[in-house]
């Protein structure tokens, strides 16, 4: 298609892209780029805690978007828009898309919400509109959007290295129950990372056992429980002693291991038995200000409908 062409589907064939968050099974944040992000190292899957992005092609120019959040921007700031704008950039098209998105992930939990919408915005856009891009080329589109955008096209798990460009899907054997916990409020990733630069003496670099991993296609989760870590634990628990209460409280109730997600705020724990995870989630349920899912890891792709 050339600039100024019409999208090819009818206005009316919408297609809806599940967008679900993300963990970080570990997370090392290495030495700082020329171009001021640092170099990341982490291991991250998807979770079936999802928002929806439901898209469609419109014979009225423009992008519009709407969202069940309020307070949530839906202009030109929000990344699913960008993406929009990113896509129809790309393919030089000028047409119309009306974008509705349905959030569940929470927001400021460094679970990759945003992220992830931009990922189905950009993968529902390559269908709605038959644009027949590969999944290497939507995620160059998204890379330039976000540092997770990424990933989530290459999902349910990879490597992630660079500032999170470089992405290379890895296989972990077999599923696993995860307990969300993420109390009221919200860690701004700036911060953490300022907080992290301020608190540790150096730099370290990756250790043997993440290095095999590295080289690995397919992982056991012995293997990845055996290597957890967040290098963001330090000082934000340092700040927020509550989240290092929350892993401790999972670790006790049977979680194979508990860790931060992301730069927080939610902390999670990873449970083989889903009843286990139930019980530890009915009981931080009690609780009225902590935002709690109990759910799988997810086992494929983003999915479209």
């Amino acid at each position: 298609m050339t600039k100024g062409q019409s999208a090819s589907l009818p206005p009316d064939t919408p297609v809806t892209v599940h967008a679900p968050a993300k963990v970080n099974l570990i997370l090392r944040i290495l030495d700082r780029r020329p171009d001021g992000y640092h170099n990341l190292w982490s291991i991250m899957h998807t979770v079936a805690l999802e928002d929806a992005v439901t898209m469609r092609a419109s014979s009225q120019r423009g992008i519009r978007l709407a969202c069940n959040v309020g307070g949530l921007s839906v202009d030109r700031t929000n990344l699913v828009w960008k993406a929009a704008s990113a896509v129809l950039d790309r393919a030089q098209l000028s047409v119309g898309v009306d974008i509705e998105l349905y959030k569940r992930v929470p927001m400021g939990a460094g679970l990759g919400g945003g992220s992830s919408d931009a990922a189905a915005t950009i993968l529902g856009l390559n269908q709605s509109l038959q644009l027949g891009w590969s999944r290497e080329k939507m995620a160059e589109v998204g890379q330039a959007l976000g540092s997770d955008v990424a990933f989530f096209l290459f999902a349910p798990s990879a490597i992630v290295t660079g500032r999170g460009e470089s992405v290379r899907p890895v296989t972990i054997e077999g599923g696993r129950w995860i307990v969300l916990v993420k109390p009221t409020f919200g860690i701004e990733t700036k911060w953490a990372y300022q907080e992290l630069a301020a608190t540790r003496a150096a730099v370290r670099q990756l250790s043997a056992d993440h290095g095999e991993l590295d080289r690995r296609d397919r992982l056991t989760w012995g293997q990845v429980t055996a290597s957890v870590e967040n290098d963001f634990e330090i000082p934000v628990f340092t700040k927020h002693p509550q989240l290092g209460e929350i892993k401790r409280f999972l670790l006790k109730r049977g979680a194979q291991f508990a860790l931060l997600s992301g730069s927080g705020a939610t902390v999670f724990g990873l449970f083989e038995e889903e009843s286990t995870a139930r019980r530890a989630g009915a009981e931080l349920a009690q609780d009225a200000e902590l935002n709690l899912f109990v759910v799988p890891t997810c086992s494929g792709p983003l999915s479209m409908s």
